[in-house]
């Protein structure tokens, strides 16, 4: 398999998990004290969302890289 059919098959994928799930979320930390013994610190979730339009393309290009011959 080569890497152009690889990138196609990712680009299928990804693009249907993006359809599938519409964003994905992380969390970061985002304050930090020390204050002698004690340690605070802050968790923020944030969220990141996946236009349809962006996973449509995505899915589109990998089918377009899978049937192109080279």
């Amino acid at each position: 398999m080569n890497s152009i059919k690889l990138l196609a098959l990712v680009l299928i994928v990804a693009g249907g998990l993006g359809l599938a799930y519409g964003g994905f979320s992380y969390t970061k930390n985002t304050q930090q004290a020390k204050l002698g013994p004690i340690e605070l610190s802050v968790k923020e979730t944030e969220t990141v969302n996946v236009p349809v339009w962006a996973g449509i393309g995505a899915i589109v290009a990998g089918v377009f890289l899978l049937f192109v011959r080279k």
